[in-house]
């Protein structure tokens, strides 16, 4: 369920993150988009059965969501600012495979020659596409832009794998809420650095609707996939 979210949140994300990318430091983008997330998920959340959290597994939850909402999304911002959106979106399509590689090495998941043959296969088709632009003039800022778009799809994909025993001890949308609230947190220190607070961001008009559009998807994501969790844990 973490990675399915994550996958839809961030791909959306990528093509709204194009319009506005030049217009505002990547970690105030992040933070704009799940403050914006966040209080779309206060109504349910307050309206949901109150659900209480050990505090050992509510700091590792916070901290999980620090590295899947913020890192992961800083990361992808920056690289953002040095390949498009679709080179970006291939790139991040290895983030299931990553996860099923994570969880076999810890144990918590079966590797079978079909899954290898699709990995190796994920693989070859991501360098096939990105082949031809990271032998050009411009190599290293397609390399940077790559590397980045990876680190962001590997911290996603760690987060899923950890997530588990926790969606699985609780509901999915307070997990969600707390996670996203803790990376809104994070990221108003690197956001104010970059003057969000200070100055008024200069954004394109047109690029409003696209990333409110994406920060609302990204809350409804976590809604409606606590539904499916809530639903599956009653037929358990």
């Amino acid at each position: 369920m973490a990675a399915a979210a994550t996958g839809v949140q961030v791909g959306a994300a990528m093509v709204a993150t194009r319009f506005v990318v030049h217009d505002i430091g990547p970690a105030s983008l992040a933070f704009l988009r799940y403050a914006v997330a966040v209080l779309c998920l206060v109504p349910p959340v307050l309206m949901s059965v109150r659900v209480r959290f050990a505090l050992r597994d509510l700091l590792v939850v916070m901290a999980l969501g620090i590295v899947q909402f913020g890192v992961l999304i800083v990361l992808l911002n920056l690289g953002l600012q040095f390949i498009s959106s679709t080179r970006a979106a291939l790139l991040f399509s290895t983030f299931p495979l990553m996860t099923m590689i994570i969880a076999a090495l810890l144990g918590r998941e079966r590797l079978s020659p079909t899954k290898v043959a699709g990995v190796v296969l994920t693989i070859i088709g991501v360098g096939v596409a990105l082949g031809e632009r990271l032998i050009t003039e411009r190599a290293a800022g397609e390399w940077i832009g790559a590397l980045l778009v990876l680190a962001a799809a590997l911290c996603g994909a760690v987060c899923s794998v950890l997530y588990r025993p926790y969606l699985a001890r609780y509901p999915t949308l307070p997990v969600g809420a707390w996670a996203m609230l803790a990376s809104v947190i994070f990221l108003a220190a690197p956001a104010g650095v970059e003057g969000l607070f200070t100055e008024v961001p200069q954004l394109d008009p047109g690029a409003g609707w696209p990333f409110c559009s994406s920060a609302c998807r990204a809350g409804l994501v976590m809604f409606c996939g606590s539904g499916r969790s809530s639903t599956r844990r009653r037929r358990g």
